[in-house]
Formats: C-alpha cells, sequence, structure tokens
C-alpha cells in the first residue's frame, strides 16, 4: 500500500486526478474505488473482524441465526439459501468455482442481497464496503472531523487490476480480494452511496475462510489489488462538508433518514451559516 500526505483537499484532488489519468491510459477495465475513514490508525477491517470475529468459515451461522428476528421486527422477507442443509450444499457444489460463484450463481444473489442489507444497518459483515464516488468517501471520512482534534483522515483508492479485461492472478492458498458490484435488489442506501464491496477469502484447512484484505494488499502487486492511502488534515472538514452539500452529499442524501435530516440542518445552521469557505 501506498500512503500519501497531502496539504489540502485541493491537493488530494490533484493527485487524484493524476491517477485517473494513469488508469485511463494503462486502458484498465477496472474503476477506482474509494473508502473514507475518519481514524488514520485504523486498519481496513470488516465489521465482523471488528466484533472479533476474524478467519471465520463461510459456513458461519450469524446472518443465518439473526434472520428470524429481522424479519420479524422490519417486516422484510430474505428467501435466501437455508441454513446449515441448503447453505452447506451450495458450498459443495459450488466448493471448485468459489469464489467465483458468488458473482454468477443465481443461488446465492439473494444471499448477497440480504448481507448488503446487513452491512448497511450495522450487522456484523465479512463485506468491506467501498464507494465508486471519491466524494461519498469524504463525506464518511469527514464527517466526524468537525467535532474532533485529531490531525488526519484518510481516504482509501483502490484499482482491482491494471488489466484491460480486468484480469488477476489468483491462489487458493492465499488471501484473495473479490470485489461486489451494484446490481442487486437490495436496499435502498447501496444505491445512494453507490456502494461496492469487497470480501477476502483464503482455502485453508481444508475449506474457505474470511481472510484479512490487510494482508492480501501487503503482497504490492503492481497489476493488481492496487491500494493507495491519502491522508488529510482534519482541519480541512469544514471547506469539504460545504464543498459535500453543495453537490448534495450528505447524510440526509445517503441515508435518506430523518436522523440524517437532523444531521445535515444542524451542520447547515450551525457549522455553515456563519463561516465562509
Amino acid at each position: 500500500m501506498k500512503e500519501v500526505y497531502v496539504k489540502s483537499w485541493d491537493e488530494f484532488e490533484k493527485q487524484h486526478r493524476a491517477l485517473e489519468h494513469e488508469r485511463i491510459q494503462t486502458e484498465s477495465s477496472s474503476k477506482f474505488l474509494y473508502r473514507g475513514q475518519g481514524d488514520r490508525e485504523r486498519k481496513l477491517l470488516t465489521t465482523l473482524e471488528r466484533n472479533g470475529q476474524s478467519g471465520l468459515t463461510l459456513k458461519h451461522h450469524l446472518i443465518f441465526a439473526a434472520k428470524p428476528q429481522i424479519e420479524s421486527f422490519t417486516g422484510g422477507n430474505w428467501n435466501i439459501l437455508s441454513y446449515p442443509k441448503g447453505f452447506d450444499a451450495w458450498l459443495q457444489d459450488q466448493n471448485t468455482n468459489l469464489p467465483l460463484a458468488f458473482g454468477f450463481s443465481t443461488e446465492f444473489q439473494t444471499t448477497y442481497s440480504y448481507m448488503v442489507y446487513l452491512r448497511h444497518y450495522g450487522f456484523p459483515s465479512p463485506l468491506l464496503d467501498w464507494t465508486a464516488s471519491p466524494y461519498v468517501a469524504a463525506h464518511f471520512a469527514f464527517k466526524d472531523a468537525l467535532r474532533r482534534d485529531d490531525e488526519w483522515v484518510s481516504i482509501y483508492v483502490y484499482l482491482e487490476s491494471t488489466s484491460e479485461f480486468g484480469l488477476k492472478a489468483r491462489s487458493i492458498d492465499r488471501p484473495d480480494i473479490y470485489t461486489f458490484g451494484p446490481y442487486v435488489k437490495t436496499d435502498r442506501r447501496h444505491f445512494t452511496q453507490q456502494s461496492r464491496y469487497t470480501i477476502c477469502i483464503i482455502h485453508d484447512a481444508g475449506e474457505w475462510r474470511y481472510a484479512s484484505h490487510e494482508k492480501a494488499f501487503d503482497r504490492c502487486d503492481p497489476n493488481q489489488d492496487i491500494l493507495c492511502k491519502f491522508n488529510i488534515p482534519c482541519s480541512e472538514g469544514l471547506k469539504v462538508a460545504k464543498l459535500l452539500d453543495r453537490y448534495n452529499v450528505n447524510a440526509l442524501s445517503l441515508f435518506g433518514s430523518e436522523e440524517g435530516l437532523m444531521e445535515t440542518v444542524a451542520l447547515r445552521e450551525i457549522h455553515f451559516r456563519d463561516s465562509e469557505l
């Protein structure tokens, strides 16, 4: 991973444009993905890992155990693979195709939809969330900057492959990253936030397990899984928040909730009214 400290938001945009120009010149079919984190020191961990559940097998029961309770409270219904028999049978049938089967298996699409829903509402997930928009990433990086004294926030820029055809070298016995795209019927936050997701998995001790993204990025392959971490001064928070609000990138537009409305109105009335860019 390449780590870059910039002095301002403007410098970040300048360097980002240079990266985009370089990507176009290489004719890469992959697009940049972005992730904003308010804490520069925090590692790239999934919410599952942050809850002490690293190294779980793909057969873990958590999302299935939660389903009846979530459906009872929300009135929703997810017709996902049954657990354990249905999911175990699917894993066995697709074992030689995993994890590519996540992308083309119709049986998995409803499970993917459910996993995306869980991720957006805070249930621990093996999905690491990204966005196709650097401005959405900036919102998440800076959203608490006006209330903190931290020195830096971070925006990660990820390119899956430099190949014209999106090709990657893979091995089942090392951590590999797989990207999931936008085409899924799920919660509207997935679309308002232009969400994308990655998982990192490895075939270990005879079965598939979730693995650390950072171990995959540590390989530093110049042709795939290219990651750049931009650290931007927290002091740019007000400037960036006002800019994003002009683009209608704020808590209200991204979450569409009453909490998002209150956060956005408070930002405008408290921080924007008496200050200038």
